[in-house]
Formats: structure tokens, sequence, C-alpha cells
């Protein structure tokens, strides 16, 4: 079964037998042990415990976005929907369009987004590197960046076309993030990002 956005975009929903995304973070949120997040990426649950590092590098990053978007426009770990097989998830940070709108049941959409920032948990790093980098570039996300403290590596991807990012530029951690020909219009400087 699909539900269709605006703008023609559609998100799969789950099949008649299996629950749909709302079902599942209900049953989640009230099972998930504080300090955990969860994210539902293809129809498959997700937790990781929050590190200091991982919670130091997504406060830099918001920091450097604080410079260009209003605090509204600015989530961390905050569910939005994105296309395909029940994908939920809760993206370390998140950077919103000034015309942002929310969908009926006051959540975020993914068509607002300008900027998603995942940062490498020692579990996580398949999935934002894979699924998730998929779905993002199918959803048109324009700019995507993956901070690895195991490597001291950012990896940031743009200019999404057909399911896929045009570019893919690797730095390691003390070089500029520069994003000033992308949408988000700023730089992002690396030199104080943790490494675990």
């Amino acid at each position: 079964m699909t539900i269709s956005l605006e703008r023609t975009d559609r998100i799969e929903m789950a099949e008649p037998n299996e629950p749909t995304l709302d079902e599942l973070f209900e049953r989640l949120e009230q099972s998930v042990p504080e300090g955990y997040k969860f994210e539902i990426v293809g129809g498959a649950v997700h937790m990781s415990p929050q590190r200091a590092t991982h919670w130091e590098t997504i406060l830099d990053i918001v920091e450097h976005l604080r410079t260009r978007y209003p605090k509204k426009r600015v989530l961390s770990d905050v569910r939005i929907d994105f296309p395909g097989r029940l994908n939920g998830f809760a993206s370390d940070v998140v950077a919103m369009a000034e015309d942002y709108a929310k969908t009926e049941k006051g959540r975020w959409r993914y068509q607002d987004i300008d900027f998603v920032a995942e940062v490498i948990s020692e579990g996580t790093a398949a999935n934002d590197y894979g699924p998730k980098k998929a779905v993002y570039a199918a959803a048109e996300v324009p700019v995507y960046v993956i901070a690895d403290p195991y490597i001291g590596r950012c990896r940031v991807f743009t200019r999404p076309q057909d399911g896929n990012y045009k570019d893919d530029v690797t730095l390691v951690y003390g070089q500029p993030i520069d994003l000033t020909d992308t949408v988000v219009g700023i730089t992002i400087s690396t030199d104080d990002f943790p490494r675990d």
C-alpha cells in the first residue's frame, strides 16, 4: 500500500500484515532504554547508545549551522519518514529549508531538508554509508555529511540526481567542509571534531 504526499512523492508503507511505521515507533518508544536512540531503516530496527564523542560532534555541527539557520530549523534525533519501505530515520543533525511545512500529523517532511549529518557509531556505519545514503539521495537531500570519529574523516555528498549523489568528497578532520556553493551556504570547521 502507498500513501501519496504532496508533490507526487511517495512513501511506501508496510504490507497489509506488517505494522506501519507509526505502530512500530509507538511500540519501540516504550521499550528503548534511556540513552539509546533508535530508527527504522528498510523495516529493520537499529538502536545505538549515545556517546560523548557522538554528541560533541553533533553539537559542533549544530553550532556551525546556527550561524545561518534559526534554532527551530535545526533538528537532532527527530523522526522523519523517508521514501521507501518503512524508513523512519532519527538523523543526527538536520537543517530544514526556510519554507518548510509539516505533515498533517505535525511531522517534518523530508522534502524540506537542506542538510543531513550522521556521526558514525560502531553499529551504524553500514547503514550510514549504505541504505541511508541511498534513501537520502533518492529523497534529493541536497547535502549529506558523514563524520567518522574512528578514522577522523568526513564524507560529503552533494548534488543528488537519479537516486545517487554526483559529488563525493572525503576530508580528514582538520579540513573545512566547504558548503558555500550549496543551499547550506556556509563552511563547517572540523578542527574540533573529537576522535574515538
